[in-house]
């Protein structure tokens, strides 16, 4: 199969979503809170034929599992930068990645069990962050990096950190959504404040004008 779509109950607060209860939410609505990213890894941690509860907690808990993968690649980076060594030091377990790597290789086999899946990855960054150091060989480092994107790459889970956006710029791209509002061109402005969800940059509109903070 080329697509998957999650097909059970998708529940709000355990209950099921429904227009007549009023517990609606769209995507375009949800991305107005978070990265769809985020929407991304939440719906991942789930059996796609498995009923699929929706809460902010939840959300916010898929936000920082999220952040916990690319905090940990980040890091990897960074010791890539100024580890040596071509060759594995002692303490260091190809055995141990390739490991984790079969155990998410076979939850991914089990009826695309991604849930298990991303289990799997987790326990690949608390290997990282428990035995990659600044003593590590540059082999090691950047074979814990290389095999946990190619594991996120799999779910769609893209691994480089935004690049945040001073606070000048910010407030220009909001100013020139505001102008474009004032115009009428409301694509430009919803294309703006596109972008700005790309960076991280979450926008409400209020009565006392544009408020703005990082997802």
């Amino acid at each position: 199969a080329k697509y998957w779509m999650h097909n059970a109950f998708l529940n709000i607060d355990n209950r099921k979503m429904s227009k007549s209860l009023g517990n609606f939410f769209t995507v375009r609505e949800i991305s107005e809170k978070y990265d769809l990213s985020v929407l991304r890894f939440f719906m991942l941690s789930a059996h796609y034929r498995s009923p699929l509860n929706f809460s902010a907690e939840l959300m916010e808990s898929s936000k920082n599992g999220l952040e916990r993968i690319l905090t940990a690649v980040d890091k990897l980076k960074d010791l890539e930068s100024r580890a040596v060594g071509d060759s594995f030091t002692e303490g260091e377990s190809r055995e141990a990645v390739d490991e984790l790597v079969a155990k998410y290789e076979a939850a991914m086999d089990d009826d695309f069990n991604t849930a298990d899946g991303i289990s799997a990855v987790f326990e690949l960054v608390k290997l990282s962050n428990s035995t990659a150091g600044a003593d590590s060989s540059k082999a090691y480092v950047v074979y814990l990096k290389e095999t946990i994107e190619k594991l996120c790459d799999v779910l769609g889970i893209v691994t480089e950190k935004k690049e945040e956006m001073l606070d000048s710029e910010i407030e220009e791209m909001i100013a020139a959504r505001q102008q474009a509002r004032k115009d009428k061109n409301f694509a430009l402005a919803d294309e703006i404040r596109g972008k700005l969800l790309e960076k991280g940059i979450v926008l409400e509109d209020t009565r006392e004008g544009v408020k703005w903070k990082r997802a």
